[in-house]
């Protein structure tokens, strides 16, 4: 349950109309409608709300639960199958950072110059310079603000 959710029940039991909250999901379609990305998230509640805002988006998602599924899946994708990879960068069996290396050690080109966005926690200069340097190319503080992931979004795509 959302606390919009609550607020609006509550304003119904009491009578009272709520009033209309801008939403973080498009009333519109956008250009993102048959965008493809592989989102790497190890907390499953964490990749169940991301799923359906980008799906509300008009992308298809893929996921994986670590580094290395995510490592994985894009090896064994056909170049173009991934237009991005959302990745966490704190997560078990491998963190965002030893996957993209990984990623970007590919063989085939168009599968190693697959554009990664990050997303931690941890905001600080020594964090988005350790994605860059490893081979990112945005960067997201959680909790993720919609309007700058769309952002990002449209800078990479």
């Amino acid at each position: 349950m959302f606390l919009s959710d609550l607020r609006d029940s509550l304003m119904t039991a009491i009578g009272q109309k709520s009033e209309e909250q801008p939403g973080v999901l498009p009333k519109e379609p956008t250009d993102f409608v048959g965008k493809h990305i592989l989102l790497a998230e190890d907390n499953e509640l964490n990749r169940e709300i991301a799923v359906e805002i980008l799906n509300a988006y008009g992308f298809e998602v893929d996921t994986a639960e670590n580094g290395a599924i995510a490592v994985e899946k894009v090896r064994t994708a056909a170049p173009g199958q991934y237009d991005l990879v959302l990745m966490d960068v704190q997560m078990p069996i491998m963190d965002g950072y030893t996957a993209t290396r990984r990623i970007r050690e590919l063989e085939n080109p168009a599968l190693a110059g697959i554009p990664i966005l990050a997303m931690t926690a941890n905001a600080f200069d020594e964090d988005r310079r350790n994605a860059l340097e490893c081979g990112m190319n945005g960067f997201l503080s959680k909790p993720i603000v919609i309007a700058d992931l769309v952002q990002e979004m449209r800078k990479v795509l």
